[in-house]
């Protein structure tokens, strides 16, 4: 799952609707600390807890975002000196130089995020986080990523320094640090998920007609499909694509002129929100989660509905990346 870290109204909107941290906290199934971090902008946040935010305080993604047109300056300029000092702390403890050789490192081997995370016996947030250079890591997380690498914790310290000592690890450095600073900019905000590059890969096609039951019809091959400024992650992206918000399964949370991204080579798991294709054409909104049990189940919204489904079905679906508002 897709998870993003911004300065945000969250406590505005909770004390608006009287509602305590911890009643939050129970809401979502974290900890007291963690909403008080959340709140101040300093933990991360995935889709699916966004949208539940969104439902328990009554307003929509976007009232959520801090922007410099309707928030106090006070907690702009806080949050930004957060992520400096952040980053500067990275820098000097020289995460971004291991993230970068992790990530050579495991596209030389041809290896996805996701096969290393689960192979390192981590989220995959957390080993992002670690290849973003933005996160420590331990001795025994060293020797489990070692271990998803296939190498030993001496050979890959000595690639890591070599590959350093080479200058072959500027270029990757330079693009997490771009795309770090685009997520990092309160004013950017939509910009990180949202902004095109000048280029002639720019723009990006926009599917979608309503269909029975709050079903979206999707027709991947129509010519005449309008296009929209591409969002930045999906750059080069050839296979991804946006669709139309034409159903009202998502009640209030979305306006009518919202545009969902979907990249199909992304790796859909637990926690992602995703289109699910019924056949060809007619696809359905789903939040991917599981039960107690482990078994796989997708939930639709307003009214709320379970959709069983097998590892077979994750194959069916592409991950939304990023929504336009």
């Amino acid at each position: 799952m897709e998870e993003i870290i911004f300065p945000n109204q969250i406590r505005m909107h909770r004390r608006l609707r009287g509602m305590s941290m911890q009643e939050l906290a129970d809401h979502l199934g974290v900890s007291l600390s963690a909403i008080s971090k959340i709140e101040k902008g300093y933990r991360r946040l995935n889709q699916e807890q966004l949208i539940q935010v969104a439902e328990l305080t009554d307003c929509s993604l976007q009232d959520l975002y801090v922007n410099e047109q309707n928030s106090q300056q006070e907690v702009v300029q806080a949050w930004r000196r957060e992520q400096e000092r952040r980053s500067k702390i990275n820098e000097n403890a020289g995460l971004k130089t291991l993230g970068a050789a992790l990530r050579h490192i495991r596209t030389d081997k041809g290896l996805t995020l996701i096969e290393v995370a689960e192979n390192a016996d981590m989220t995959l947030s957390v080993y992002h986080r670690i290849e973003m250079g933005q996160r420590e890591v331990s001795d025994k997380e060293y020797q489990n990523i070692a271990r998803a690498l296939n190498m030993s914790v001496d050979k890959l310290k000595e690639e890591v320094k070599h590959l350093d000592d080479e200058g072959q690890l500027e270029e990757i450095i330079q693009k997490n640090d771009t795309k770090y600073k685009l997520l990092a900019t309160p004013k950017g905000m939509t910009s990180a998920f949202f902004a095109s590059v000048n280029n002639e890969n720019s723009k990006i096609k926009v599917f979608g007609a309503a269909g029975a039951d709050g079903n979206i019809v999707i027709n991947r091959d129509d010519a005449e499909a309008k296009e929209v400024a591409r969002p930045v992650q999906l750059v080069n992206k050839k296979d991804a694509y946006g669709v139309n918000l034409c159903t009202r399964r998502l009640g209030s949370l979305l306006p009518n002129r919202a545009v969902l991204f979907a990249n199909p080579q992304d790796v859909v798991s637990v926690g992602d929100i995703a289109i699910y294709y019924i056949d060809d054409t007619n696809a359905q909104l789903l939040s991917v989660r599981e039960d107690e049990s482990g078994r796989l189940y997708g939930i639709r919204w307003n009214p709320d509905e379970r959709i069983e489904l097998t590892n077979d079905d994750l194959r069916k679906m592409h991950k939304i990346v990023a929504i336009n508002l």
